[in-house]
């Protein structure tokens, strides 16, 4: 049954809506904080997203589907995206292989160097603002939390690896 058509509304109590709320403010202030930090390599946090999840696929080259569902955006917002680093010279499309009717996108060389040269300032901005304000205590809950949330909202993905 879909929540709108729950007829007894569970509202949240005072601990679940500061929690929620907390979620929410600290969820768009990291990203916020994640995009800045890539301003000065002319890159936003979906530019990098992108591109580091390229980096991390079988021949720097996924189709465009593939990495839709690995960014969870939109197959639209993915094609804008790709086509301005594609403008950059940081990408390719190119058609698949498998079957010729599907689109990949591919890593260039300067896209290899530009993920390369970028993902330490990168890292260092997701341990300052996340990882490391947090123990390893709330790094397993965090997980196992977000985890089971994935599963319910994405029945049958793949998770992701465990941290236990």
């Amino acid at each position: 049954m879909a929540a709108s058509e729950n007829p007894a509304t569970r509202w949240l109590t005072q601990e679940e809506q500061q929690a929620w709320r907390a979620y929410l403010r600290a969820h768009r202030e990291l990203q916020v904080a994640l995009d800045r930090d890539l301003t000065d390599f002319g890159l936003s946090l979906p530019e990098y997203e992108l591109l580091s999840m390229l980096s991390e696929q079988e021949g720097d080259r996924a189709r465009m589907s593939v990495l839709a569902d690995l960014v969870v955006q939109s197959r639209s917002r993915v094609t804008h995206t790709a086509k301005r680093l594609e403008q950059r010279g940081w990408v390719r499309r190119e058609p698949t292989p498998e079957d010729g009717r599907g689109v990949a996108l591919a890593l260039t060389p300067d896209g290899r160097r530009m993920i390369e040269s970028v993902a330490p300032v990168h890292v260092h901005s997701v341990r300052a603002n996340f990882i490391d304000l947090l123990s390893e205590a709330q790094l397993v809950s965090l997980h196992d939390s977000f985890a089971k949330v994935r599963a319910h909202l994405v029945p049958g993905a793949r998770a992701d690896d465990e941290i236990h």
